[in-house]
């Protein structure tokens, strides 16, 4: 989940929690229309004025004419409803699944999974390619305790089919209260016919980093996360790796889906001297891009054996810390191609209770490679099966081990 170059600007995190489409807001005295028009001639809003709204009023005056409901729902959808939805459709006409407004339900919700708790499965999603596909699972989440994997595409909640939700709706139908059973039907690559997977909902907190000496002059460290935290986090570990005595590391970023960018930058500057480039951020033709340089902490010398474990659920922020230390030949990378979430948002407030999460930029490796259109591709290229983690084998940390002993 990148969040911002600044706390206001956020990666998409989206973890598979749940946003229902919701909406409501008084009608002022005036029509919508009216309301519009009058800011326009006063030119308050910052409309542009080339553009004819005419088909936008007359849609808007024949739904009002003509709709009659069939659905069973009682709800009563006012003016302002009609407004989040314009919005919501004029999001969608940009085709980003990372670009996404949020009415007021929605954007209260999303403020408390950035938080870091919530009620859900414990998965991250986004809709690719015209399918609901899972980025990651979070580690202990009852998405992952019930068996869903990254790379997993989502075709049907609840007997519902996504092939036509966006992300958020899906998350609203999967989102619920612990306690609470969703059914998932599941097509994977590696299976003939979809399947049906029954996860209880429960509450979610997002886990961040774990540790352990693996013998062998080899110290492990697991980060599940980039959060507001992870850095002194990451610190703390990399002082338990030094005390330890060994000299060989693997940093776990397989199934990790992003955070903050700051958490990426500060921890890849423990490998990197000062001013070398971590990341470069790309806002399109004609503008200047940005780059983010290594703090210089620089512990380790050239003596430190570093591998990087990577695979499909590495996003964002992972992407970005594992892309720097491969190409600066800090560490090598070992796994599967990372998922390729190489873009920013930031998180504008449209209103006092709505937001709009909006991609400004890409994220570009320090070589200039873009990591939205090919994610990053490690050095050995290990796959990890269903029936190797059914069994518990993990033939990727098998290969950095063999790598890290090998270069004794």
């Amino acid at each position: 989940m990148d969040f911002s170059r600044r706390s206001r600007k956020f990666f998409f995190y989206l973890l598979l929690a749940g946003m229902i489409f919701f909406i409501g807001f008084r009608q002022g005295e005036k029509s919508v229309s009216d309301a519009v028009l009058i800011d326009i001639q006063n030119k308050t809003v910052g409309q542009p004025l080339s553009l004819d709204f005419a088909p936008f009023w007359k849609a808007w005056n024949t739904l009002n004419d003509k709709f009659v409901d069939t659905a069973t729902s009682s709800k009563t959808i006012t003016d302002q409803d009609k407004i989040w939805g314009a919005i919501s459709g004029l999001t969608a006409s940009f085709d980003d699944p990372y670009t996404v407004f949020f009415p007021p339900v929605e954007s209260a919700m999303f403020a408390e999974e950035v938080r870091g708790n919530f009620e859900g499965v414990g998965m991250e999603v986004v809709q690719k390619d015209g399918a609901l596909v899972v980025i990651t699972p979070l580690k202990d989440s009852p998405a992952e305790k019930a068996g869903i994997l990254a790379g997993d595409r989502i075709i049907k909640i609840d007997n519902k089919d996504t092939a036509n939700l966006t992300t958020e709706a899906a998350v609203g139908l999967i989102r619920g209260k612990s306690g609470t059973e969703v059914v998932l039907t599941v097509f994977r690559s590696t299976k003939k016919e979809a399947f049906e997977v029954k996860v209880i909902r429960g509450l979610i907190n997002i886990p961040t980093i774990d540790t352990k000496d693996l013998g062998n002059g080899i110290f492990k460290i697991d980060l599940y996360s980039f959060t507001a935290e992870s850095p002194s986090l990451f610190r703390g570990a990399l002082r338990q790796f030094i005390e330890s005595g060994n000299g060989n590391l693997i940093l776990d970023l397989r199934g990790n889906p992003g955070g903050y960018l700051e958490a990426a930058i500060d921890m890849a500057s423990w490998f990197l001297p000062s001013g070398k480039i971590i990341v470069r951020e790309s806002f399109g033709q004609n503008k200047e891009e940005t780059v983010y340089r290594s703090k210089g902490y620089d512990i380790f010398t050239d003596k430190l054996k570093f591998v990087i474990l990577v695979n499909g659920g590495s996003a964002s922020a992972a992407e970005i810390l594992a892309g720097a230390l491969s190409e600066h030949g800090v560490a090598t990378l070992v796994g599967e191609k990372t998922f390729g979430k190489g873009s920013v948002q930031e998180l504008v407030n449209i209103t006092s209770d709505t937001s709009l999460k909006v991609t400004i930029a890409r994220w570009l490796t320090p070589d200039g490679v873009s990591i939205s259109k090919q994610g990053i591709v490690p050095e050995f290229v290990v796959a990890r099966s269903q029936t190797d983690i059914e069994s518990d084998k993990d033939p990727q940390l098998a290969k950095a081990i063999e790598i890290l002993l090998k270069s004794k």
